[in-house]
């Protein structure tokens, strides 16, 4: 009896310190085998965290200033993912349906994914034509279709916070879309951070097969505490010919996260992918959706806006790399600075020498409401043939006083004016959201 006792002690200790264990080796390998994953995972996962390790970083954007040694790496020993809400823990529950989750799946979704923590708690999907799961169920369920997806887009080594991703990933979604399949209706993702210094590293695979399309959307908040937490997610999408994909996200993290995420697609003969991408939170965000125009006639776009205030840098932009012949794509992004905020637009287009008779056109536009806060853009554009075209246009510009004057006449205080402003600033990127979205974020910027 005595010993059963300390044994279920120990294996509670165990469950509460892996979160805060120092991160090494040994914590990597109890993780793998915690989620009974195949060798060849753990050997994937090694080789990552002596990637991490060798790796500094970025040379460029906001200083990033966190303590690895503070961060605690996972938490999630909660229930396997249920599909009935009334198995979820009491309070998780309350949480998501206090963001308004649980209404929004019942009214315009055909399937939710909610990660808390470390861990996909949550998962139901109305439309059986298709695969909607967490990527660690996948990688146990469909280890082949898994495995030939999993780092083939984004590379373990490209920066530091792919390597750690790569070496902690944990939770996010995986989605297989068949060929000649139309989803009717968005497929949506929460995800969700409640503990103080937690690292948050989900992992995402969309594959979008020929002839079809999806539109995916994701959410993201975190309680607020006063010490760093870290959100390094990795995003990967196919998009298969004659196919389309939509990925819209509003990032709503507290102001004592740093956002480090790497998402890119690469898209096929005629597909078409559509990032719609906004960015409110966190203290910083480094995030530039990618589009790789691989197949002939493929097109992708992105709009993005992004809002910083008081101790905030957000450092976000795109990238599109042409390679296609006919090849389109368009960027444009809006941001807002207030409150000594800092909002840069950093992205880069290639048109290759291969991507004869393609089109590429960036638009950044900005408004800075006072006096200390700030505005920068960074593009790097390059056409490497005669037959194509790269255009780029950028205005910085401060509030408008005479339309503010105006607005006051009218009998608006001055912070509604400038509310005003802000909202038909943002219109069109409002114009790419579910109305639903559109009408959170009109709260969100009001706040």
């Amino acid at each position: 009896m005595y010993f059963s006792i300390v044994f279920k002690y120990i294996i509670v200790y165990y469950k509460v310190v892996i979160g805060m264990r120092k991160l090494d080796a040994t914590f990597i390998k109890g993780l793998s085998n915690k989620k009974g994953e195949p060798n060849w995972m753990l050997e994937f996962r090694l080789l990552a965290f002596e990637k991490f390790k060798e790796l500094e970083n970025p040379n460029f954007g906001p200083p990033i200033k966190i303590d690895f040694s503070k961060l605690k790496y996972y938490k999630g020993d909660y229930n396997a993912p249920s599909n009935d809400w009334k198995k979820v823990d009491n309070k998780i529950k309350s949480t998501f349906d206090s963001l308004g989750v649980i209404d929004a799946e019942t009214r315009y979704l055909d399937g939710v994914s909610n990660q808390y923590e470390s861990q996909v708690i949550y998962t139901n999907l109305t439309n059986n034509n298709i695969i909607f799961t967490s990527t660690d169920e996948a990688l146990k369920k469909y280890p082949e279709l898994f495995r030939k997806y999993f780092n083939n887009l984004i590379n373990f080594s490209e920066n530091k916070y792919t390597a750690l991703n790569s070496a902690l990933w944990s939770g996010g979604s995986f989605i297989y879309v068949p060929p000649y399949t139309k989803v009717d209706r968005p497929l949506q993702s929460y995800f969700r951070i409640d503990t103080e210094n937690l690292g948050q590293f989900e992992r995402t695979i969309i594959i979008v097969d020929h002839d079809s399309e999806l539109h995916y959307i994701e959410g993201c908040t975190a309680k607020n505490y006063s010490t760093t937490s870290l959100h390094a997610g990795v995003v990967e999408i196919y998009v298969g010919k004659n196919s389309s994909c939509k990925y819209s996200t509003i990032q709503n993290w507290s102001k004592d996260v740093y956002n480090l995420v790497t998402k890119r697609a690469i898209v096929e003969e005629n597909g078409y992918m559509e990032w719609v991408d906004g960015n409110l939170g966190s203290a910083v965000t480094m995030k530039y959706p990618s589009c790789i125009l691989k197949g002939d006639n493929s097109r992708a776009s992105s709009i993005s806006i992004a809002y910083a205030k008081e101790k905030q840098y957000l450092d976000a932009g795109a990238k599109m790399i042409h390679i296609g012949k006919n090849t389109n794509s368009t960027i444009f992004s809006k941001s807002i600075s207030e409150n000594g905020g800092v909002s840069n637009y950093r992205g880069k287009v290639e048109i290759k020498k291969s991507a004869t008779n393609s089109y590429a056109k960036v638009e950044c536009d900005t408004i800075i409401l006072d006096e200390i806060s700030s505005s920068n853009t960074y593009p790097d554009n390059i056409c490497l043939n005669s037959t194509s075209v790269l255009e780029h246009e950028a205005t910085i510009s401060k509030i408008n006083e005479e339309k503010l004057f105006y607005l006051q006449s009218k009998g608006l205080t001055e912070q509604s004016a400038k509310d005003l402003f802000v909202l038909g600033f943002m219109s069109d990127f409002k114009k790419n959201l579910p109305m639903e979205y559109a009408i959170e974020l009109n709260r969100l910027l009001r706040e």
